[in-house]
């Protein structure tokens, strides 16, 4: 069952790669003889229709949700900003170029040496290393599941998404740059230190977000209807990608506790903005408004964000497929070890 489970995903993996490959070259081609507007647009919305559809060519939560996140979400979010000739795509990179920062978390100016040297965090082998070792006892501590309460079993789910966001792009890091000589967008830069609501999800937490949000949404919001509407428009269309990508991970429809959740920081950060924007008006210390912040992510996240992934089986659902994982390998290992001995054997 599992051998056939992951044959089938592997197919799938071969598939969509050509089919993105062959969409974003078209996208290329087609930037490179519009101009930007309504007529790159048109052109672009095929390719665009296509990465809504991707994930629901596997059938493991890790590949729906990770196609959800690169293709559907970030990576038709640059082919619309394509559109308006801005974002991080450019007709004019070549194809390989081109094809990876559409579809994966890629940056194309590479860093230079100081820069380098002041990186938070160091992604590569010494990482998926790390997470490697910490996945599988995650995994092994859903076994006590039972006799554990609430918040417990919720900080574990914490954990699980957080170290394997941690490998999945360290893996893909290590591809790209010692294949391509390119770079990663950033990802976290120490969210446990966040001092605000601002801090946390504009410059330490899942960057990627950001960094395709500003241009889409927030700036164009910002310019036509205030800083404070462009701060919940973000927020929502956050909440919504979040949805969606529940959907691919689950199959099951949205309850709207994420969108909520959302909403709810987004009103909060704009509250802070407003604050801050009062230059003599009181600021907590450092001291305190680091805990501060992270106890509202936190206990908002126990309210809203995680029991919508209890609820929708994904606990379960990860579980299965890691213990189908685990099968497969042990089964791999025991075909190796029996062609050994039988290499040793006619040797």
């Amino acid at each position: 069952m599992a051998t056939a489970l992951m044959d089938g995903e592997l197919d799938a993996i071969v598939k969509v790669s050509a089919a993105v490959w062959a969409a974003m070259s078209y996208a290329r081609l087609a930037a490179a003889r519009l101009r930007p507007g309504a007529p790159r647009l048109a052109a672009l919305l095929p390719v665009v229709a296509l990465l809504y559809a991707i994930p629901f060519a596997f059938w493991t939560t890790t590949f729906r949700g990770t196609s959800g996140f690169f293709l559907t979400w970030l990576g038709s979010f640059k082919l619309l900003l394509l559109a308006t000739g801005s974002g991080p795509l450019d007709p004019s990179l070549r194809l390989h170029q081109f094809v990876c920062s559409a579809s994966l978390p890629v940056k194309l100016r590479k860093s230079t040496a100081a820069e380098e040297k002041s990186k938070a965090p160091v992604r590569g082998p010494a990482r998926m290393l790390l997470c490697g070792a910490v996945i599988p006892a995650i995994i092994y501590a859903y076994q006590f599941k039972d006799s554990m309460n609430r918040y417990q079993l919720l900080a574990l789910y914490t954990l699980h998404i957080y170290f394997s966001l941690d490998l999945l792009l360290a893996t893909v890091h290590t591809v790209i740059h010692d294949l391509l000589g390119m770079e990663m967008e950033p990802q976290v830069d120490h969210p446990y230190l966040a001092s605000s609501l601002r801090d946390f999800w504009g410059r330490r937490w899942n960057l990627m977000v950001p960094s395709i949000l500003r241009p889409s949404v927030f700036r164009p919001v910002r310019a036509r209807l205030g800083n404070a509407a462009g701060v919940m428009a973000t927020f929502l269309v956050s909440g919504l990608m979040h949805e969606l990508i529940f959907y691919y991970i689950m199959w099951s429809p949205p309850s709207g506790e994420v969108t909520a959740f959302f909403l709810l920081h987004g009103a909060c950060a704009a509250a802070e903005g407003w604050w801050a924007s009062h230059p003599g008006w009181w600021r907590p210390p450092r001291a305190a408004a680091v805990p501060l912040t992270l106890a509202f992510v936190a206990g908002t996240g126990f309210w809203l964000f995680f029991p919508a992934m209890v609820k929708g089986g994904l606990d379960e659902m990860v579980l299965q497929e890691c213990q189908g994982m685990v099968a497969l390998m042990e089964q791999a290992g025991r075909r190796l070890a029996g062609a050994t001995d039988l290499v040793s054997s006619t040797i």
